[in-house]
């Protein structure tokens, strides 16, 4: 991308009158063409926010613990490749987008976030119960009913001699046929939300606040230490210091000195404690960047880094204390003999440092691996358990009708064609639903013909059809948009609430950024290859949908935009762009395009930084709703982003206060934020990250790339933030070719999961 010949574009300096970027004056040039502005790798200046790392996503664990909705790979993702236990400079969990659909909400007495984990550990404990069951020994006919059920007991009374064993052949009235089910009713809301769980009591809080205080830690950290170790955390955090690093944000550096001023000279940088914890800790670390496991050598580089004198005999402790699992994928190959080879499972009597050259050793957390399996299982059960049948239609409807399993892919515009079949499934007179990502994503549907739902609110319980009593939806198909960001936990969850016989669609982009949750869900069952893939073939329209493309295939076109659809604003450092994007934000795109402020997203690489949404934010308030912030530093009219759960945000507008907490409108419906959860759960939303803005579009978007945003620029990231804009879209660009090259040159990051190995160890063989 580079400037058009003896074109060139004036810099405007953050003192002159506010230039329209879309008007007259044209001080930019519109089309995709990235200028080959100079002096725009500005260097990030002395004054930036102390504790914040270099990176331009520079929200710590510690400093999104403290306040900010956690963001989790906007960095990560672009270093995944490398060890996750090198966390400084990582985020601690994005929050992408998602909130009940309509508005509904739980329960009045439950915050939505309440009952979201009340009913994911609900389904955590039914999954877990229902592989015990597997596992178990099935006593002969106890699962048995109806009709099998008297046939067995009439078997046992022949064989017993309590009756003729001529009864069997007396011709039976025929069964009367299944009436065929009726089409779906309008999505209903459950009666009440899932019970949360009890917070911990106040002795067990105060308890810890002793043990915190007599080594020098915050007693802020008494709650989340009380949450995560429950009632007997003051007895275990003073036998193991190191427990500390069970809370998210703690360092290990941290809990080093945490340690010291507990046990004195009793311990050290070998002591099993710290060693196992440091493994639990960089498996964890490794799951914000979206791995579900590690290569042993990967886990054993990082110990070492943290002055582990022997890692291998570290992982050889942790393995053998449960701490973490040992797993050895083998790829389905062709054997000589014609046979396959290879498998995917536990290599439980394999010692971790036995590994072959060809086959790597994995180390993982049993609910990462829990969820993984479940999940490989919940699929092969759809795939095994579908009644074929001959749809006619697209060649999506064909393949839906005649599978239990289905991906489609496509952009922007292919969301229709998922829709469509939803719509004629329930003409068909199936049961059946669209779930998306986002409330702006479920508004955008439109009237499509099908129910749809926030996935978030289908897991609840707050919206959705309703369940049997094993916890089955009643559902006939379910159609998954903005699959890309389904986690491996939310996926297993999913799909073991989904019935025998259900046909399940997954649709996406696979060029966007990936879950904010570990796992790559879209991507293991896209590369496994065991279900139909359908691919769209409706491009995304004009010159936005030209751009978008072709930077999903690893090229920034120039792109003629005759209705100023796409404006390059060049800046030379970071102090420019904030100058710039506010002009944009409040004036330009106003005034030339007929878009208010409120319907203009901002986009940036991550939360610090001169640059990043933090600095963004401010500018932005300042000049769009200037105020005390007299609620907790928020006030009414501001844009505000809500994490209502790990991992996710809603957009939405302070309403104003309530005893009880901040009053929201999020996606129509009002929504009240605990006062106790405020500061960590609410921030300001004028600008967000990409990972934050997935699944959801807005009319205009302002990309943000100042020049310390290089490093955190890849493919996927450019991809989405792109794609987020519906018909404006300008680039405060202060990255000169940083921005070519991170499209050319930097493709998504692998994550290292287990799921398509497992697929394929369950459905390759039957040739599905």
């Amino acid at each position: 991308m580079t400037e058009p010949s003896g074109e060139t574009v004036p810099e405007a300096p953050a003192d002159v009158e506010p230039a329209d970027a879309l008007g007259e004056r044209e001080p930019e040039r519109t089309g995709a063409a990235a200028p080959s502005a100079t002096g725009s790798g500005s260097a990030r200046p002395a004054d930036a926010p102390a504790g914040e790392p270099d990176t331009p996503d520079g929200a710590t664990d510690q400093e999104e613990a403290a306040g900010e909705p956690a963001e989790a790979g906007e960095d990560g993702e672009d270093g995944a490749d490398t060890v996750a236990g090198e966390a400084a400079g990582s985020e601690a969990g994005a929050d992408a987008p998602a909130e009940a659909a309509g508005g509904e909400t739980p329960a009045a007495g439950l915050s939505e976030a309440e009952a979201e984990i009340a009913a994911q550990r609900e389904l955590r404990a039914r999954i877990e119960a229902r592989k015990a069951e597997k596992a178990g020994p099935v006593e002969s006919g106890a699962k048995l009913s109806g009709t099998a059920a008297d046939l067995l007991a009439a078997v046992r009374a022949v064989e017993s001699g309590k009756a003729s064993g001529e009864a069997f052949y007396e011709a039976p009235e025929p069964a009367p046929r299944r009436p065929a089910p009726t089409a779906a009713p309008a999505v209903t809301v459950r009666p009440a939300a899932p019970r949360a769980a009890a917070a911990p009591a106040r002795a067990t809080t105060a308890a810890v606040a002793e043990v915190l205080a007599a080594g020098g830690a915050p007693e802020a950290l008494a709650g989340p230490v009380a949450a995560a170790l429950g009632e007997s955390a003051a007895g275990a955090l003073r036998e193991d210091p190191w427990q500390l690093l069970a809370v998210p944000g703690v360092r290990p550096e941290q809990a080093d000195g945490f340690a010291r001023a507990l046990l004195g000279g009793a311990c050290g940088p070998d002591d099993p404690r710290r060693t196992v914890a440091l493994t639990v800790w960089l498996l964890e670390q490794a799951a914000v960047q979206g791995h579900t496991a590690l290569d042993v050598e990967a886990v054993r580089a990082g110990l070492a880094r943290h002055a582990v004198p022997d890692p291998e005999k570290a992982v050889e402790a942790a393995v053998a204390e449960g701490a973490v699992l040992v797993f050895q994928e083998e790829e389905q190959e062709e054997a000589p003999d014609g046979t396959e080879a290879g498998g995917a499972g536990e290599a439980g009597a394999e010692e971790p440092g036995t590994e072959t050259a060809d086959v790597p050793v994995l180390l993982g957390l049993d609910r990462y691996a829990l969820a993984e399996e479940s999940l490989a299982d919940g699929l092969a059960r759809l795939v095994r358990t579908v009644t074929p049948d001959t749809w006619e239609g697209s060649e999506l409807e064909r393949a839906a009708g005649a599978h239990g399993l289905v991906l489609h892919t496509g952009g922007e515009a292919a969301r229709a064609e998922a829709v469509a079949l939803a719509a004629a499934a329930g003409a068909r007179g199936l049961r059946s639903l669209v779930t998306v990502h986002s409330p702006e994503g479920l508004g955008a549907l439109g009237d499509g013909g099908a129910p749809a739902v926030t996935l978030a609110a289908l897991l609840s319980g707050a919206a959705g059809p309703g369940r049997d009593e094993e916890g089955a939806l009643a559902l006939d198909l379910l159609v998954v948009l903005d699959a890309p960001q389904l986690d491996v936990e939310a996926g297993a969850m999913l799909v073991e609430s989904l019935p025998d016989g259900c046909r399940l669609v997954l649709s996406g982009d696979p060029g966007v950024l990936g879950s904010a949750g570990a796992g790559q869900v879209f991507a293991d069952a896209l590369a496994a290859r065991v279900c139909p893939r359908v691919a769209s073939r409706v491009p995304d329209p004009g010159p936005l949908g030209e751009l978008v493309s072709g930077v999903g295939a690893g090229e920034l076109l120039q792109v003629e935009a005759p209705g100023k659809e796409i404006v390059i604003v060049p800046v030379r450092d970071a102090g420019e762009a904030v100058h710039r994007t506010v002009q944009l934000v409040a004036d330009s795109v106003p005034r030339a395009l007929g878009v208010p402020p409120e319907r203009t997203q901002v986009i940036t690489v991550g939360h610090g930084g001169s640059a990043g949404t933090r600095a963004l934010n401010a500018a932005l308030k300042q000049r769009l709703n200037p105020g005390p912030g007299r609620f907790g530093g928020y006030d009414p009219g501001d844009r505000v982003a809500y994490a209502p759960a790990p991992g996710r945000t809603v957009t939405g507008t302070v309403l104003g206060a309530a005893p009880e907490g901040l009053r929201l409108r999020c996606a129509g419906a009002e929504v009240l934020v605990p006062k106790e959860r405020v500061e960590s759960a609410l921030r300001h939303g004028w600008a967000l990250t990409a990972h934050q803005a997935a699944g959801a579009r807005w009319p205009a978007v302002v990309v943000v790339l100042p020049g310390d945003a290089a490093p955190g620029l890849s493919r996927p990231w450019v991809y989405t933030a792109f794609g987020r804009a519906e018909r404006h879209l300008s680039v405060v660009h202060g990255v000169d070719q940083a921005l070519p090259r991170a499209v050319a040159e930097r493709p998504a990051p692998e994550r290292t999961t287990r799921l398509r190995p497992l697929l394929e160890g369950l459905l390759a063989a039957d040739g599905e």
